[in-house]
């Protein structure tokens, strides 16, 4: 957001602070709805540093201005504009739009990746696993909304958007193991045609489900499964391999997986699902890395 006097920027209206592991941090949702986290407050909680920071454009904020962060910005993030806003006191303060979190976090994860910090910005990056973490869990916006207390004015079709998407997968779709959303996003990254659960998915979504489901919920689960349930002369199973989780413990675990896929999922917003899935599947593996197991998944089509 570009600057201009203090009384033209937008003001905050509900204040609170995010809570995400050990790490606090102060948030506000602005008189134009958009949801912020303080920056200075989320330079701290992170632990970075304005020392060391490389002289950077106008446009390049603190949290991101370093030497060694240079070749995976324009990678997540293009056109960034610096963000000011008014407290609740009416005084001019730096924020960070929250939806794009969780694309800090991953220049921070790139860096590391790539080898190019230092010991203290290492730190950094480790943090922002644990953060992304958090996040894939529920959500940026519902975090921030209900910090603030800003559900409570929310109009009653906002809030049930918001409950639509966030609470659903622990109520009623349970009952069918795998909610809709679930193979609904699966078609949205993949470019193809949703036409409703009536319809037979493709074959490939069987691999798709091993892959992003049962190899990462415990080491060796999937090779388990294929034992006690295995294909017949025809190449089918008798049952679901969910129907061999016990329900007080293995169920309750693919409940709380399938919230956090999906979450993940919800953050690629890319049309093009060439990009689109891939940077899904590396998403997934940064927070919830593949177990154990005898079977390797790398389908493209």
């Amino acid at each position: 957001m570009p600057g201009g006097d203090a009384v033209s920027l937008p003001k905050a209206t509900h204040s609170g602070e995010l809570r995400i592991a050990d790490m606090i941090f102060p948030c506000s949702v602005l008189e134009n709805e958009t949801r912020i986290l303080t920056q200075g407050n989320f330079m701290d909680v992170m632990g970075m540093y304005y020392t060391g920071a490389v002289k950077r454009p106008a446009k390049l904020p603190s949290f991101l201005a370093f030497e060694q962060l240079k070749p995976f910005i324009n990678k997540h993030l293009k056109d960034l504009q610096p963000l000011k806003y008014r407290t609740e006191k009416g005084q001019t303060a730096h924020g960070i739009e929250a939806s794009i979190i969780p694309k800090i976090c991953d220049i921070w994860m790139d860096a590391e990746e790539a080898g190019v910090l230092t010991k203290r910005q290492q730190q950094i990056a480790k943090k922002a696993k644990t953060l992304i973490r958090g996040l894939a869990e529920v959500g940026i916006i519902a975090l921030v909304d209900e910090a603030t207390g800003y559900q409570n004015v929310r109009d009653r079709k906002d809030l049930n958007a918001i409950l639509d998407r966030y609470l659903r997968p622990f109520e009623a779709r349970w009952a069918k193991r795998f909610p809709d959303e679930f193979y609904k996003e699966i078609f949205r990254l993949k470019g193809w045609t949703w036409q409703g659960m009536k319809v037979n998915r493709p074959q490939v979504v069987g691999h798709y489900t091993n892959d992003i489901v049962y190899a990462r919920l415990e080491d060796h689960l999937l090779d388990k499964l294929r034992e006690i349930n295995p294909k017949d002369e025809s190449g089918t199973r008798k049952n679901k391999h969910h129907q061999w989780l016990t329900d007080d413990f293995g169920v309750q675990e693919l409940r709380e997986h399938l919230v956090s896929v999906i979450a993940i999922m919800r953050t690629v917003q890319d049309n093009n699902p060439k990009r689109a899935w891939p940077e899904f599947m590396r998403r997934l593996q940064r927070s919830l890395p593949k177990k154990n197991t005898n079977y390797d998944f790398d389908f493209e089509d």
